[in-house]
């Protein structure tokens, strides 16, 4: 009797202070690092979830941007943080991208990091120069098989989601495009809207303004769901490609080690910011489609297999770091 006393005291005194200290937290303002320039999705998102986390929490939920090196400054700070639910990371599809192309990134995306919670998802679309004598997917598909490896399709950049996501369009429908990287989707838009480069995987709030002017020619979205900023434009797999789905995805990660507790406040309260009505659909407008997790675990779950589809990707069509 005395022995199990003794036993359960000890596992009382084990579980104690992580109980109390999920009680009492947040007791100071909580840090969200985002590892890129401020203005982009990744910075907007998580500035109004912020704000929302923020008031759920009862405390100052600040945003900073740590950009540099393919988000890899900000990442690793986060990484090298105590897992104490104070310093979280915004990320997006880089963060299980990068250690695919670059050999040594300064983390490890499953090792050092643990989920909080989805917080959005939007979609690309495929975009082609007017030009370009295919009024659809299946059309493209097979000037692309009449012409391999002439079909020009520009990206932002070596390893970025365009490039990820025109590569999954080759394997699934037996193509090979030409990649042609640039520093940013801007000029790289300029470039098909001129001709000189025939087609891109684009984010759906920058290329539409273009599609509806006319200078671009939308063939379908990446998403398993149509886009509202598309009326009528199928799919990719409605078009033909099935099982295709290419996503941009936003969320919140923490250093590993996080007590339970705090990733199941945190992603709580996330889900309430981003069920907002008002939040939601003045997002929608734009294309990006607040959601959140069911739990830490789903979201743990999802990363993990993001990670591993891109280093498959990445290694089947010979993505690396330039």
């Amino acid at each position: 009797m005395k022995s199990k006393c003794i036993l359960t005291a000890a596992i009382l005194a084990i579980l104690l202070p992580a109980s109390v200290l999920a009680q009492s937290y947040p007791a100071k303002p909580v840090r969200i690092i985002v590892p890129l320039v401020p203005g982009g999705n990744l910075d907007i998102v998580a500035r109004a979830v912020a704000q929302r986390l923020g008031e759920g929490l009862g405390q100052q939920v600040i945003v900073e941007n740590r950009p540099g090196a393919s988000s890899l400054v900000g990442t690793q700070l986060v990484a090298k943080s105590p897992p104490d639910g104070y310093t979280l990371l915004a990320m997006a599809n880089t963060f299980a991208s990068v250690p695919a192309v670059i050999a040594k990134p300064g983390y490890d995306p499953i090792k050092d990091f643990t989920g909080v919670s989805l917080t959005c998802k939007v979609a690309q679309v495929l975009v082609v120069t007017p030009t370009l004598p295919a009024k659809s997917v299946k059309e493209l598909i097979a000037l692309a098989k009449a012409r391999p490896g002439q079909l020009s399709y520009g990206s932002s950049g070596n390893g970025s989601t365009g490039h990820f996501a025109a590569e999954l369009f080759n394997q699934r429908a037996g193509l090979k495009l030409l990649h042609v990287p640039y520093k940013g989707n801007a000029q790289a838009l300029i470039d098909i809207i001129a001709g000189q480069v025939m087609l891109m995987f684009d984010q759906v709030s920058t290329s539409a303004p273009y599609v509806r002017a006319g200078k671009l020619r939308a063939l379908a979205v990446t998403s398993r769901t149509p886009s509202s900023l598309f009326p009528g434009v199928p799919t990719v797999d409605e078009a033909g490609v099935k099982g295709y789905e290419a996503i941009t995805f936003n969320g919140l990660l923490a250093p590993a080690g996080t007590p339970r507790e705090m990733l199941a406040r945190l992603q709580g309260e996330v889900a309430k910011a981003v069920a907002v009505p008002a939040l939601r659909n003045s997002f929608l407008e734009r294309g990006v489609e607040l959601s959140a997790s069911t739990s830490p675990d789903e979201f743990t779950a999802y990363v993990r297999e993001q990670v591993a589809v891109s280093a498959k990707l990445a290694r089947n069509a010979g993505i690396k770091a330039q």
